[in-house]
C-alpha cells in the first residue's frame, strides 16, 4: 500500500469519489461534493457540508422535524399522553415503533408509550380548522387516563392552515389544571429530524425543567443522563451501573423516563450527554442556568464505557466511588475480553459502513473495533458539522434561513438556584485537564482514506456496495431491505432489529456475538438481486373500447 491509505488494497477513495460523483449533474455533484469528504484526521482545514437540506429528487435515509421531536425526543417518556395534530398518517410515527423500553416502578404507574393519539384530521378540518377538534381531543384524553401532562405535536397540515396549538395548550392548562404544552414541529419546518430535536429541547426546557422545586432529592450524588434512548434495554444496564457506583439517576433524557422527573432535573450535580446532536441544548441551557457542568460521554463499547463511567467517577472525587467503579470496570472488562478472544479470530479485518442518526455512526465504530473490524465509511442523516468535526467548528458555523425558523431562547443565571458550588468545582477539574463541554467530533477519530458521508443517497449506497463490497452495512428500516436484497447483511442500530441491549459491558458482549451470527452464516452468498437478471421492469398498456 502506498503512503496514501486507501479504502482497501485496490480501491483508491478520491478516485471513488470522483466516479460516484460523476454521475450527477453538474450543480448536484458541486454540492454533494461538500458533503462527501475523504478523511484525514490531521487536517483541521477539512470541512463537511452539513445540516443542509436534501437535494430534491435525491433519495434518503432522512426523516422529518416531527418525527425528531415526537419520536426521538418525547417518544421515550411513559407519563405524558403525546398528541399528534394532523391527519392519521402522521400518527404512524405516535406509536412505539423504534423500541424504546420503559419500567414502571409499580404496576399502578402511567404508561401511555404503546398508544397512538391523533386527532385524526380530516378535509373540513383543514379547510375550516382543527383547533376545536383538538380541545375535544384534550379533554377526551384527560377524562379517560388523567394523565400528569399532555403534550401536542404540529405536523404539516396544522403548520399551513395556522392552527395555534401553544394557544389552545394554555386554554386547556387553564381549564384542567394539568400542564399541557405544545410543539410547533411540523414536519417541513427544518432540514430534517434535527430541527425536531432543538425544537423539543426548547419547549421541555421551557415548560417543564425546573417547575418543580418542591421535591426533596437527598441523594449525596446526583445526575441526569441525556441523550439516552432505551432502545432495547440499554438504559436498564447502565442504570444498574450508577446504582453499583452510588449514583442517583434523577432524570434521563429521554430513555424509560418521566415528565415528572424533568420537573425537578434541576436538582443534579452533572448532567452527562451520550447523544450530542439531540440533546446537547438542555444540557447547555441548564448550565447557564443553574451552573450544573456537562460532558459526553458513551457507552457503546467497553473501553468507551469504562472510560465513561471513570471520568463520571472522578467528576464526584469520592475515594469510595472510584474504588467501587473500578471493581466495576474490571470485572465486566474481563467478561469482554474472554469473549473478543473468542469471537475477534472469526470478524478481524472484515469492513463496515453505518449510516445513521445521533451519535451511532460514531459510537458504533468502537464494538466493531474492539473486535478487529475497521469502518470504511460512514455519516449522519441529520447531523451538524460539529457532530463531525468537534465543537471547536461551533463558532465558524454560518446559521442559515432553517436554523432561523426555531425558537432561540434566551436562557439567564437563575441566581437563587444557581449553583456556585459545582462551577468552582469544575474549575478545579479543567486544571488538571478534564474535558466538559466537549466533543471532538467522529472524524478525528476515524482513519485517514475513510469516508465520511453526510444524508447519504440511495445512489451514493449503491455505488458504495458495488466497488468496496462491505461485509456489513448500518442503517434503519427503510433502507435494510434493498440492502440485503445486494447480498449485503445490514444491522439496524436505530431499533436494533430485535436485538439488544448493545450500550455498557453487556451489551457489547451481545453485540459482539450478533455480528458473530451475521457474518458467518452463508446465507448471505445465496441472496442474488432481482434486478441483475431483470434489470427493468416492462410495462404496457391496453386500451379497451366497449
Amino acid at each position: 500500500m502506498s503512503d496514501k491509505e486507501k479504502l482497501s488494497t485496490i480501491i483508491d477513495p478520491d478516485e471513488l469519489k470522483k466516479e460516484i460523483m460523476a454521475k450527477y449533474p453538474g450543480k448536484v455533484q458541486k454540492k454533494r461534493s461538500k458533503g462527501f469528504v475523504v478523511n484525514d484526521p490531521k487536517d483541521e482545514s477539512l470541512e463537511i457540508q452539513a445540516n443542509v437540506r436534501t437535494i430534491p429528487g435525491i433519495i434518503t435515509q432522512r426523516g422529518c422535524t416531527y418525527a425528531g421531536c415526537k419520536g426521538v425526543i418525547l417518544g421515550p417518556t411513559r407519563d405524558v399522553v403525546n398528541i399528534v395534530h394532523g391527519p392519521i398518517g402522521c400518527s404512524f410515527y405516535a406509536w412505539l415503533t423504534r423500541r424504546n423500553q420503559t419500567r414502571p416502578l409499580t404496576e399502578e404507574d402511567e404508561n401511555f408509550m404503546t398508544y397512538a393519539f391523533s386527532t385524526d384530521m380530516q378535509d373540513s378540518n383543514i379547510v375550516f380548522g382543527g383547533e376545536a377538534k383538538l380541545k375535544k381531543a384534550i379533554k377526551e384524553a384527560y377524562e379517560m387516563f388523567k394523565p400528569h401532562s399532555i403534550a401536542i405535536f404540529s405536523t404539516c397540515p396544522v403548520g399551513l392552515i395556522g392552527d395555534d396549538v401553544h394557544a389552545v395548550a394554555r386554554e386547556m392548562k387553564a381549564e384542567l389544571g394539568i400542564n399541557i404544552f405544545g410543539f410547533s414541529c411540523e414536519g417541513y419546518r427544518g432540514v430534517s429530524q434535527s430541527a425536531g430535536h432543538h425544537i423539543a429541547n426548547n419547549k421541555i426546557f421551557s415548560n417543564v425543567v425546573g417547575i418543580n422545586d418542591e421535591k426533596v432529592v437527598d441523594s449525596k450524588f446526583r445526575m441526569n443522563m441525556m441523550g439516552e434512548y432505551n432502545i432495547g434495554g440499554d438504559a436498564f444496564l447502565l442504570e444498574d451501573y450508577f446504582k453499583e457506583m452510588g449514583i442517583e439517576l434523577v432524570a434521563s433524557f429521554s430513555g424509560n423516563s418521566t415528565i415528572e422527573s424533568y420537573e425537578y432535573a434541576h436538582k443534579v450535580d452533572l448532567n452527562v450527554v451520550m447523544c450530542h446532536r439531540s440533546i446537547n441544548y438542555i444540557a447547555e441551557m441548564m448550565e447557564k442556568k443553574y451552573g450544573i457542568p456537562w460532558f459526553k460521554v458513551n457507552f457503546i463499547g467497553a473501553h468507551a464505557s469504562a472510560k465513561s463511567l471513570i471520568k463520571i467517577a472522578e467528576y464526584y472525587g469520592d475515594d469510595e466511588m472510584i474504588k467501587k467503579t473500578k471493581e466495576l470496570v474490571d470485572r465486566e472488562m474481563k467478561r469482554v475480553e474472554e469473549v473478543i478472544a473468542e469471537v475477534r479470530p472469526k470478524l478481524e479485518g472484515k469492513t463496515a459502513m453505518m449510516f445513521v442518526g445521533g451519535s451511532r455512526a460514531h459510537h458504533y465504530q468502537e464494538l466493531f473495533a474492539e473486535v478487529g473490524m475497521e469502518t470504511v465509511a460512514a455519516g449522519y442523516e441529520f447531523a451538524h458539522r460539529d457532530d463531525y468535526e468537534g465543537r471547536r467548528v461551533i463558532p465558524n458555523i454560518k446559521i442559515d434561513a432553517d436554523t432561523r425558523n426555531i425558537e432561540d431562547l434566551t436562557v439567564e443565571k437563575l441566581d437563587e438556584q444557581f449553583r456556585p458550588d459545582l462551577q468552582e468545582r469544575k474549575a478545579k477539574l479543567e486544571k488538571s485537564e478534564f474535558a466538559f463541554e466537549n466533543y471532538d467530533g467522529m472524524m478525528p477519530e476515524m482513519r485517514k482514506g475513510a469516508l465520511v458521508i453526510d444524508d447519504i443517497s440511495h445512489h451514493e449506497s449503491e455505488e458504495l456496495i458495488a466497488k468496496v463490497k462491505p461485509d456489513i452495512f448500518c442503517a434503519g428500516i427503510k433502507e435494510k431491505y434493498v440492502i440485503q436484497k445486494h447480498g449485503i447483511p445490514l444491522k439496524q442500530l436505530h431499533s436494533y432489529d430485535y436485538g439488544g441491549p448493545y450500550a455498557g459491558f453487556q451489551g457489547a458482549i451481545n453485540f459482539y456475538r450478533e455480528i458473530e451470527r451475521m457474518l458467518t452464516t452463508n446465507v448471505w452468498k445465496m441472496v442474488d438481486a432481482p434486478w441483475k437478471e431483470e434489470p427493468e421492469i416492462v410495462g404496457s398498456v391496453v386500451t379497451e373500447y366497449c
